[in-house]
């Protein structure tokens, strides 16, 4: 016991200083700059990049540093989404703080927790909905049920008090606190000035991150208060899998209530439902069967879409073409041999 107290507190010594030093601050800029190094912010930042980092080291010192407005735009991908751009030297500080305090929250994450974290993500969430399919169904000689849910507007009502509460007991160094809620506090150029005390912009990194330390309330939650053995989230996604679909509906219900007490959060009412395993369960990007899987009509739609707009100029060659390579790595997982072909030929017949 002693020797877990020690190592917690002395997890908390000086972090605020790892985040804001110099060489976390480099580390961070390397990561912020991935795949944008043509972006002329980037560019107008790396025409004197150590006064620049120095600046923004010297202002995290201080503690006079102050995250740029948010800018917001509207992303049509063809589903239409409100996006929230940071600066691109916020993002740094975003990074820089995700980079230290990312491996301290991450072990305390479950397992199939799988969006945004090292090593995981939509395929191995794929894959532990195969293992767990075959297991309930005892290779489909046993009828199962799937309770599918979403959360209602999640990225849009996180509430901060409660965030913050959550951080705070792991981490109790008031200078990190006091960085994080320049964060989460941030205003849209829109809405300069005003702070709220629900949300998180998508787009940011650390919402992303934010977003699997509240809703690690609910993997504990079903893990090990309902004790529900096949359990799986990707973001505000998230499955079980059982033989009985009444203690589905049981569970459910009680989900539902924790998320409104604890989380002040709600189900999704038409999107969170109890399916029959032998309908296909829509997970991930796909439409999971026992025996194959088809990709999701909107994973189609999305990718004819940027045909669509590269066909009128809007795109790049260079653009769709890489849009396509991620696109065809993922859809490979699926029974889509046809499908991508046709997808191929879109693209090269003008």
């Amino acid at each position: 016991m002693v020797r877990f107290i020690l190592a917690s507190s002395m997890e908390d010594y000086n972090l605020y200083d790892k985040i804001i030093s110099l060489d976390n601050l480099i580390l961070a800029w390397r990561k912020a700059r991935k795949h944008k190094t043509k972006k002329s912010y980037v560019i107008e930042f790396e025409s004197d990049l150590l006064k620049n980092l120095q600046k923004l080291h010297e202002e995290l010192k201080t503690q006079i540093y102050l995250p740029k407005p948010l800018v917001t735009f509207i992303l049509c991908d063809p589903k239409t989404r409100k996006i929230s751009k940071s600066d691109f030297r916020d993002r740094i500080v975003h990074h820089a703080l995700v980079r230290i305090l990312e491996p301290i929250f991450d072990r305390t994450f479950i397992y199939d927790s799988c969006a945004n974290r090292i090593e995981k993500g939509n395929l191995f969430a794929l894959k532990r909905f195969d293992l767990f399919s075959r297991r309930i169904t005892k290779n489909n000689h046993r009828t199962a049920f799937c309770l599918k849910a979403d959360i209602k507007h999640y990225f849009e009502e996180v509430n901060h008090e409660i965030l913050l509460a959550i951080i705070i007991r792991k981490i109790t160094d008031e200078n990190v606190i006091w960085l994080i809620k320049k964060i989460i506090n941030n205003p849209t150029k829109s809405f300069q000035g005003e702070q709220t005390i629900t949300g998180m912009p998508l787009g940011n990194l650390t919402s992303q991150f934010f977003a699997n330390i509240y809703l690690n309330e609910l993997d504990y939650f079903v893990k090990h208060k309902l004790k529900a053995r096949y359990y799986i989230r990707y973001v505000d996604d998230f499955i079980i899998l059982y033989n009985s679909k009444e203690q589905l509906e049981i569970w459910k219900t009680e989900i539902g209530r924790f998320l409104e007490d604890k989380l002040n959060l709600e189900l999704h009412p038409q999107k969170s439902k109890i399916i029959s395993m032998s309908r296909g369960i829509d997970f991930v990007g796909f439409r999971n069967f026992w025996k194959h899987k088809l990709l999701r009509k909107r994973n189609i739609i999305k990718m004819d879409y940027k045909i669509e707009e590269y066909k009128k100029g809007k795109i790049s060659k260079e653009k769709i073409l890489e849009s396509f390579q991620g696109w065809n790595a993922y859809a490979k997982w699926a029974d889509s041999y046809n499908l991508r072909r046709r997808v191929v030929q879109k693209i090269y017949i003008q």
